[in-house]
């Protein structure tokens, strides 16, 4: 998935924390064994309004309250963590697929085009921009796919400032949606064929499907807008069958929490009605809390999932070649 920046070479983050609208939360994360185990995990909810995602306007509205919230929960770890993986609001960024028939073999041609492409939609100068992309399918006529993550620089710049205001770096940064995808992509042995996920948050609801370990479509929904969420799945669906040349989604994953405490059981019967699919919840298998060897809970996995993705996502670059 797309990083909107990284440590080169550099060891794994000590813990992962997310800063959300309605929480701050933040993870450590160990292997015992086979099995990934967090050592610890601990929440703090914000008041209303300390926090408000948005693609062009200031995110962090009340600095002095997210940084003490974010000193709180490092705080509550048991360690003292310096080195952060930074998990985003969805909301806060804006996820782009591109298609380019050639593809640049010189990296910087490749940024220039990336940025070109980009300039056509962005609601502000494309030189204010935190852009990062990832390799995503390949065409045989040598063509390809990118998953391009475009925020203002300015306000991934205040969510690394509460950090570094509590007494730590943020060097790896990542989507709330897109660490829970990369969650299913390494713990829940996905098929080699199409699958769909929904993720659910108060403030919107991110759909994304994914073939052969590529994100071929992602949308992002505010709450509150005119489309239900039986309209964004049934829209999704029929892209799906009409432009990705879809027949049927392998499995479909469901996590998250809503603006109201059924939000998710009313999503999942929406999803059995209009999908031919077992919906499955959005689980990290083997994952452990502590010495819990029973798994997580709905409300556990709700605020661990986005933790857990981007902490296994970089042990594994850690190993990985």
């Amino acid at each position: 998935m797309s990083l909107l920046t990284s440590w080169l070479a550099s060891p794994p983050p000590d813990a992962a924390i997310e800063i959300a609208p309605d929480r701050v939360s933040a993870a450590t994360l160990s292997s015992r064994g086979a099995d990934p185990t967090v050592e610890a995990y601990a929440v703090e909810i914000l008041p209303a309004g300390a926090v408000i995602a948005s693609l062009s306007e200031p995110n962090i509205i009340d600095p002095d309250v997210v940084t003490a919230a974010v000193r709180t929960v490092l705080g509550r770890l048991g360690t003292r963590p310096t080195r952060l993986a930074l998990v985003l609001p969805d909301s806060a960024a804006k996820v782009s697929l591109l298609h380019f028939d050639r593809i640049p073999t010189r990296r910087d041609d490749l940024d220039q085009l990336v940025r070109w492409q980009l300039r056509k939609s962005t609601p502000f100068a494309i030189e204010d921009a935190a852009v990062s992309y990832t390799p995503g399918a390949r065409s045989t006529e040598g063509g390809g796919d990118f998953v391009v993550v475009m925020a203002k620089r300015k306000i991934v710049e205040e969510y690394e400032g509460v950090c570094a205001a509590a007494g730590a770096y943020a060097g790896l940064i990542d989507l709330t949606s897109l660490s829970v995808l990369n969650l299913i992509l390494i713990s829940s042995g996905t098929p080699a064929k199409d699958w769909l996920a929904v993720y659910m948050r108060p403030e919107y609801t991110t759909v994304a499907i994914v073939r052969d370990g590529h994100v071929i479509f992602f949308r992002n929904r505010p709450e509150g807008g005119e489309d239900s969420l039986a309209d964004l799945v049934h829209q999704t669906a029929m892209y799906y069958q009409d432009r990705l040349e879809g027949q049927r989604f392998a499995r479909v994953f469901l996590g998250g929490s809503g603006r109201t405490p059924d939000a998710v059981a009313l999503a999942r019967r929406s999803l059995d009605e209009r999908l031919d699919s077992t919906v499955e919840p959005i689980d990290a298998v083997n994952i452990t809390v502590g010495s819990d060897r029973n798994g997580v809970s709905a409300e556990q996995m709700d605020v661990l999932a986005p933790l857990t993705g981007i902490l296994l996502r970089a042990q594994l670059a850690a190993v990985t070649p």
